[in-house]
């Protein structure tokens, strides 16, 4: 279901025109069973009806037309697909700029105390009791695996790897057609591969925008957590070298979390900042999911 939904989101947000299409092409192999490009050709381009195959939305029906390939997940990928109007910005939706806005508001926190305060007042009603329970290093730890999970499920849903690896082999096959064209001094080849690049400048900056849809969200539940780790640090005690000496991978041993490590970087943001790379990187492998295109 997840790789039927990111399929249709690579469709949509490279035409808005392709969820019709998906629509159409799904009404009428229910209808039919299978589904022939005669059947569709006066609601369809020969454009869209080949990228539909392409994508794997239709396979082959061993000769006897096309099905739609899982069509529940598709079904269901359509009717959770935003609004094409909403989705004309680089893929981001109106709920991402607002989740953009409020981790912008969180982030203020690092330099105003109140707004510190209030946050990491309010998420010590849940971290508080795993703080109670264990070691101030392993309730990091395990901030630590949260917030990896969260980004790296993020990454999945709402990247789109299917476009940007489309965009990577046609920026390859411009290359090696330059290429060419340049071993054959054929200036008109020349000239019209360099139209083709400017009008994929337009198209990378969409894939830069579509690549960092996953942050706000990211940061709208790391920021939060991160501040409550600071709130701990420098407002109840954690790190102000009453503790007993803390031993610091790559490091040693350090006084207390406040302790400075690598210039301004203090222990517990080395240690977070440890925790975070190295566990989410772990996960990914786990889980099997790839955030970046092959």
């Amino acid at each position: 279901m997840v790789r039927t939904a990111q399929k249709i989101d690579s469709l949509v947000a490279e035409d808005a025109s392709m969820e019709a299409a998906i629509e159409t092409v799904l009404e009428t192999a229910e209808d039919r069973g299978v589904v022939e490009w005669s059947d569709v050709s006066d609601e369809l381009t020969s454009g869209q009806w080949g990228r539909l195959i392409e994508k794997g939305i239709l396979v082959d029906a061993d000769g006897d037309g096309f099905v739609v390939d899982d069509p529940d997940g598709v079904r269901d990928a359509l009717e959770d697909a935003e609004p094409a109007d909403e989705e004309g910005d680089g893929g981001w939706s109106s709920w991402d700029k607002i989740a953009l806005v409020g981790s912008l508001a969180f982030f203020v926190g690092y330099w105003d105390p109140s707004i510190r305060n209030q946050i990491g007042g309010v998420l010590d009603l849940v971290i508080g009791p795993i703080d109670a329970a264990m070691p101030f290093y392993l309730v990091i730890l395990v901030l630590a695996v949260l917030t990896g999970l969260w980004s790296t499920l993020l990454q999945d849903r709402l990247t789109n790897l299917d476009g940007m690896s489309d965009y990577q082999e046609k920026q390859q096959e411009l290359r090696e057609r330059e290429q060419r064209a340049k071993e054959q001094d054929d200036e008109e080849a020349l000239d019209e591969i360099r139209e083709e690049q400017m009008e994929m400048m337009t198209d990378q900056f969409g894939m830069m925008k579509q690549q960092f849809r996953s942050m706000p969200w990211i940061m709208l539940f790391t920021i939060p957590v991160f501040l409550w780790v600071y709130w701990q640090v420098l407002g109840v005690g954690v790190g102000d070298g009453s503790s007993t000496v803390i031993v610091m991978p790559l490091i040693g041993e350090v006084s207390s979390w406040q302790a400075g490590i690598i210039g301004p970087m203090q222990a517990w943001i080395f240690w977070y900042v440890l925790c975070s790379m190295s566990l989410s990187q772990f996960i990914r492998k786990s889980l099997n999911i790839q955030t970046s295109p092959t």
